[in-house]
């Protein structure tokens, strides 16, 4: 038995697929002229068109670009942002943890000392489960042969305990934002933390990373039960009236309301409802505030705090630029969601 055959299990290569990494080794090395994801896309269409019984799936062919572009990422491309890190002081009591968790939706939350620049350690939900049950398990004493069911009841004197007194806690990493993506991957991996702090130059805190945020990168989004459907971040009130949350993505507005609302050099600039608030008043605008747009959409402050823009209420009644009746129907659509 070759050489060969011994590293194929046995069996000889295929021809036609020891052509196709022939070529793909050839495109990405061979010349420095050509982009890494231009030479992906060439290798792909030449094999399938060899063979075209042979085609990649698409989602194949989305994670391999997606690979080629992750390689390029550094940990400040895919952050979530300071102002949106939720987690929550040492100081606050077990109860405070658990209503944290329920509003929040994740896992993991990072426990910081007086101030988030100071980050302690995280709380896995699990272990805040199992802290939960070892409190609230209390066996009565029985005669008979098998053990009286469990009693979950949790004293008030236990979930008044501060969090940084129960023990639960795990370490997190701290990196730079200029480290590769790909880097943090190996080391969440290598380390099983999964769960990154961003720390800026001054050694505050940038942003935080979980592994499933360099993960999405490059199989796509990762949706669960508990996600927020982007379609539940926009919802009408009345005719011409709708709420939303300041993260809603500029293209679905647009796409809604039938309005361009950065348009030319400046449509990069924001990507959030959020972001285009704070674009057009030039800062955070306090609740109440209404900041009125080119084309006669006002935008009325619902929930804001000094960094952000939390909830805004959106009036297309006095707008001039509105594409016809797409914004009542997709108001119905809404509806029947």
């Amino acid at each position: 038995m070759s050489g060969t055959d011994t590293a194929n299990g046995g069996q000889a290569p295929e021809p036609h697929r020891e052509g196709f990494w022939r070529r793909l080794k050839l495109r990405l090395f061979g010349s420095r002229d050509i982009g890494l994801r231009e030479s992906l896309e060439g290798a792909i269409e030449t094999h399938e068109a060899q063979y075209p019984g042979e085609s990649f799936k698409e989602e194949a062919k989305s994670m391999m670009l997606n690979i080629i572009e992750f390689a390029g990422l550094r940990v400040a491309d895919v952050m979530v942002p300071r102002a949106d890190i939720v987690a929550i002081e040492d100081t606050a009591t077990m109860h405070d943890l658990l209503q944290r968790f329920i509003e929040a939706n994740h896992s993991r939350l990072p426990v910081y000392r007086e101030t988030p620049d100071d980050i302690a350690g995280m709380v896995h939900v699990k272990d805040f489960m199992g802290w939960m049950a070892a409190k609230g398990t209390k066996r009565r004493k029985s005669k008979a042969a098998k053990p009286a069911a469990p009693s979950l009841s949790i004293r008030a004197a236990d979930l008044a305990l501060p969090v940084k007194q129960a023990g639960l806690y795990r370490e997190v990493l701290f990196v730079p934002p200029s480290m590769p993506a790909a880097d943090l991957l190996i080391k969440m991996q290598a380390s099983r933390i999964h769960l990154a702090i961003v720390i800026d130059e001054y050694g505050g805190t940038d942003g935080l990373v979980s592994i499933e945020d360099l993960v999405e990168q490059i199989v796509g989004d990762i949706s669960d039960e508990h996600d927020t459907d982007e379609e539940n971040l926009i919802k009408p009130l009345g005719e011409g009236v709708y709420a939303a949350d300041g993260r809603v993505a500029i293209e679905k507005l647009e796409e809604l309301l039938g309005v361009d609302f950065l348009a030319g050099e400046d449509d990069e600039e924001a990507e959030t409802l959020a972001g285009l608030v704070f674009k057009m008043a030039g800062r955070v605008p306090p609740r109440g505030e209404i900041v009125r747009h080119d084309s006669g959409l006002e935008f009325e402050i619902v929930e804001s705090d000094p960094r952000r823009v939390k909830r805004v209420k959106i009036n297309t009644r006095n707008a001039t630029v509105l594409t016809p009746a797409q914004p009542q129907a997709n108001a119905g659509e809404s509806k029947q969601e």
